[in-house]
């Protein structure tokens, strides 16, 4: 799968007292381009019965990033089987990765907000079959 990507340039809004973006900003961008991405692949299928819910984040962070920078930022979907889906970000500035996060998503029954199996048809709608 081809990355989706965004840029996004850091304004005031993004900066700590460490005059760097903030990892609570880096964490709200994971959820911003994921819900960018899915609403994109989503289009022309219903999937008004699924929701996504976060498990887990994991993010390292490699370098930083300051105001005026303008940062890509890179997703794709890995490993999805049962009722679990890896996405992938990436934030760069420049060529030189910043930070890097993967999340555990896990597909969600928008009625009852059980957990739900992910079906070939979801598989379609994140292009992974």
């Amino acid at each position: 799968m081809t990355p989706f990507e965004i840029q996004i340039v850091v304004s005031e809004d993004h900066i700590d007292e460490l005059q760097h973006v903030n990892n609570v900003v880096y964490l709200q961008w994971v959820q911003d381009i994921a819900n960018k991405h899915w609403n994109l692949l989503k289009e022309g299928y219903d999937t008004s019965d699924y929701v996504w819910v976060v498990l887990k984040h994991e993010i390292s962070y490699h370098g930083q990033a300051i105001l005026g920078d303008t940062i890509t930022i890179r997703t794709w979907v890995g490993e999805t089987a049962g009722i679990k889906s890896v996405r992938h970000v990436e934030f760069y500035k420049g060529e030189k990765m910043v930070v890097k996060a993967k999340t555990d998503w896990c597909l969600v029954d928008s009625k009852t907000l059980r957990p739900k199996r992910i079906t070939g048809e979801i598989l379609r709608v994140l292009e992974l079959n």
